[in-house]
């Protein structure tokens, strides 16, 4: 197995072209040091807060620094995004019928594990108890994924990285990471942008002068103080951009706010109109 190759990217020198990402933290320096080392990593936080744009853009930035540094190195990225139907076997593999004859088809998981991408399961604590259980031989010094029903075991790509993420919010519903697979993996918490950051990032990802994408990040601040009481979840920044979208285009606040957040949100008729007179308020 050859060495992993330590690659250094820094958010001054990067193209316009990639995945766009607002650093709010040591995540860059923490994510890059992972990878080189090739360690699985988590990323906890709640929904909508970047931690897939996260992902895209680490990729992407790995993929630049391997060019700058003229190593001949792709980090491709493969995304399953993890629901309840999610079984092992749909990660790994399955045998089909393809005409007269049966054949192996392997799943993004193997995949990945074949050709050294970075394989990123959003969600992981939507999918099946036995999923999780799949990934354990990866996460380890093995590195290795066995298939049981071709009775291969796969030693991953030297390239090879997992991610995971999980909403820890999602425990109070009984939707939660064991501690045994919790602990094989480094860590990385995301939380909702400060005002000032999340301001910045409705601005670039929408278009809009300063001033609206400031309002729009304090409708985000507001209603999360609903969180708990009438709300499940917070306000993404996400469901920002997408109200921020709508405004650039036209769409009155109020109805941009009652489409892109409120009704993604709750579907109480009540909950929804203190959302927008929230939103009445702070987008005039």
């Amino acid at each position: 197995m050859t060495a992993p190759t330590p690659l250094t990217a820094r958010p001054d020198d990067r193209p316009p072209d990639g995945p766009w990402y607002l650093p709010t933290g040591d995540e860059l320096a923490v994510f890059e040091a992972a990878w080189a080392a090739r360690l699985p990593v988590l990323l906890r936080g709640p929904t909508g807060c970047g931690k897939t744009r996260f992902v895209e853009h680490m990729a992407w930035r790995l993929h630049r620094a391997a060019d700058r540094a003229q190593t001949p190195l792709d980090v491709p990225l493969v995304t399953v995004a993890c629901h309840e139907d999610l079984s092992a076997s749909d990660l790994v593999g399955r045998w089909l019928l393809s005409g007269d004859e049966t054949v192996w088809r392997d799943g993004p998981l193997a995949r990945a594990v074949r050709s050294g991408a970075m394989c990123y399961l959003d969600e992981v604590v939507e999918a099946r108890r036995d999923t999780t259980v799949v990934i354990h031989s990866l996460t380890d010094h093995r590195r290795v994924l066995p298939i049981e029903r071709t009775g291969e075991l796969l030693d991953a790509h030297p390239d090879f990285m997992l991610v995971v993420s999980y909403n820890p919010g999602h425990a109070a519903v009984g939707k939660s990471l064991k501690a045994s697979t919790r602990q094989r993996f480094v860590s990385l918490d995301f939380a909702y942008p400060s005002l000032e950051a999340e301001t910045t990032i409705v601005a670039h990802e929408t278009g809009l002068d300063p001033a609206t994408a400031l309002r729009l990040a304090r409708v985000g601040e507001r209603l999360r103080h609903l969180e708990g009481h009438g709300l499940d979840d917070g306000v993404g920044t996400r469901l920002l951009v997408h109200a921020g979208k709508l405004i650039a285009r036209g769409v009155a606040p109020r109805l941009a706010c009652d489409v892109a957040i409120a009704r993604a949100l709750t579907e109480d008729a009540a909950v929804r109109r203190a959302i927008t007179d929230v939103c009445d308020v702070l987008m005039p």
